[in-house]
């Protein structure tokens, strides 16, 4: 039995470390690079927005559910647009509460659109901007997420 197991452990192991050394053949699709804004090296420029708790967090309650309502018909809405690629809560035990990964230019053109967010018009968050260059493909993220949730925010 010992030696059964041994040669199972030593088949898999061989198995493993060959799928490693040879990666699956990726054929390039210019014309998904394209419709993602990937560069050559299949990456492009975002904003990563980190929001945070801030100044004048609105009380449990009808208001904050409608702030957030707002707040999730604002994600929805950019995601649509082709403008969010990601975004996502934090455990907000560290005040970090979330963040929005948006494909624009600038950090300029970020602030106009969380701007447009409630939780950042009210003071419930703030939000704080860094340029980031990802991998072009999280614009297919708001795709793939819609094949695979049922319920929506």
């Amino acid at each position: 039995m010992h030696k059964l197991l041994t040669t199972l452990a030593l088949f898999l192991a061989s198995g493993l470390s060959q799928a490693q050394v040879t990666p699956p053949k990726i054929t390039f699709d210019a014309e998904l690079a394209k419709a993602v804004g990937a560069d050559d090296h299949g990456m492009r420029r975002y904003v990563l927005v980190v929001l945070k708790t801030g100044p004048t967090p609105m009380p449990a309650g009808k208001d904050r559910d409608e702030i957030f309502k707002g707040h999730f018909a604002n994600i929805n809405r950019l995601a649509a647009e082709g403008k969010l690629a990601l975004a996502g809560p934090f455990d907000g035990v560290d005040g970090w509460r979330g963040l929005f990964i948006l494909a624009v230019p600038d950090i300029e053109a970020a602030r106009r659109l969380t701007a447009t967010d409630p939780v950042i018009s009210t003071g419930e968050m703030v939000a704080e901007y860094h340029n980031y260059y990802g991998s072009a493909a999280l614009m297919l993220v708001n795709e793939a997420h819609g094949k695979v949730s049922k319920k929506s925010f």
